[in-house]
């Protein structure tokens, strides 16, 4: 099954833009358990913006782990949170629990632990690392 959508046409040859392939590619790249915002995304390709890797996954990210690529503030996707949610408790990603204001009581992405930089994994919802490391996405 192909990683196209019905809300925009594809090139005449049925391949995706070229920058739409590499946002799904790094969408693919991580790991389970883990997310990376829409500007690290952008930020690990050195190409585009937040808005551009969001429109890349409104209209493409259907057959890609699309709940991995996440608002940086941790909610989840408007419309999709019930169907999010039920990915990362199956994945074990870290979730803060909704404060009394949240809306329907939905739990936030603990960004602080569930942020993936592109380093190798040691176990999702580890600890990160304290001393120099190679992540630089804050």
């Amino acid at each position: 099954m192909g990683r196209m959508s019905m809300e925009e046409p594809v090139g005449e040859t049925g391949e995706l833009p070229e920058y739409a392939e590499r946002v799904l590619d790094v969408a693919d790249g991580i790991p389970p358990g883990r997310v990376m915002t829409y500007g690290d995304v952008a930020e690990w390709l050195g190409e585009g913006g937040p808005r551009q890797v969001g429109r890349v996954m409104a209209l493409y990210g259907g057959s890609a782990p699309w709940w991995r690529v996440v608002r940086a503030d941790g909610a989840l996707l408007p419309g999709h949170e019930l169907r999010a949610l039920g990915h990362y408790r199956d994945e074990g990603t870290p979730l803060r629990a909704a404060g009394p204001a949240a809306e329907g009581h939905v739990p936030r992405i603990d960004m602080r632990r569930a942020r993936w930089d592109g380093s190798p994994d040691p176990a999702p919802g580890a600890e990160p690392e304290t001393g120099g490391g190679a992540g630089t996405h804050t």
